[in-house]
């Protein structure tokens, strides 16, 4: 069988254009997520507040327990319904943040349960509020544990980001499917698009990499 990559060459600008847009979609969900897994996270740690932690549990379970792909034709085929019309770039956005949202709470609520509980005791003994120990001494510490599995959980998401081109998100999947459907060359077009994925992640890869090396240089990790 013979490669004809001529159709990639062509579209490789749209493919860029693409490639811009995931990072753009990629980079609001992933602020999406990390806030919404913050406060999530936080608020599943005190069982006694029984209304505020059945409802971040509700959530955790609902979006794990169902796929990505479904939540995002909610959004986007099933708020019309209701008479609810977003734009398909926020429905995308929302759909990945939301999702990522609920992987994040986990990570944040084992970083901060894996702190000595003695720090914050030992906080409050010296005046602190319950909010200004987490927030002075047990989230700083939690923050830098976090780091490695929130690296996978970026990368996971730049890879999901390409089924927001169901939502006709012009993305790099989606350039890329106009590419096919004019060249019919399926193969070498989605080799390409696999390339484009390939680099985004690497680089993700690396730059956290990078950020935590230098937290290990300043004998922030251990």
């Amino acid at each position: 069988m013979d490669l004809d990559f001529s159709p990639v060459w062509q579209g490789w600008p749209d493919l860029l254009r693409g490639a811009l847009v995931t990072v753009e979609i990629t980079a609001c969900a992933l602020a999406l997520g990390c806030a919404l897994g913050l406060l999530v996270g936080i608020g599943r740690l005190n069982p006694k507040r029984r209304w505020l932690y059945g409802i971040c549990t509700a959530y955790v379970a609902a979006i794990r327990g169902t796929p990505l792909l479904v939540q995002l034709f909610i959004l986007f085929f099933g708020l019309p319904h209701f008479g609810i019309l977003l734009p398909a770039f926020l429905c995308g956005v929302l759909g990945l943040g939301v999702y990522s949202g609920a992987y994040v709470s986990e990570i944040v609520r084992g970083a901060i349960q894996s702190i000595d509980m003695g720090q914050t005791m030992a906080a409050q003994s010296l005046g602190m509020t319950p909010g200004t120990a987490m927030r002075e001494i047990v989230l700083p510490q939690a923050v830098v544990r976090m780091i490695p599995p929130l690296g996978n959980e970026f990368i996971a998401l730049i890879k999901n980001s390409a089924l927001v081109s169901l939502l006709t998100i012009h993305d790099v999947m989606h350039e890329g499917q106009k590419i096919i459907s004019v060249s019919y060359r399926s193969l070498e077009v989605y080799l390409a698009i696999a390339l484009v994925y390939f680099v985004l992640t690497g680089t993700m890869t690396l730059v956290l990499r990078h950020f935590e090396q230098k937290l290990r240089q300043g004998g922030l990790m251990r």
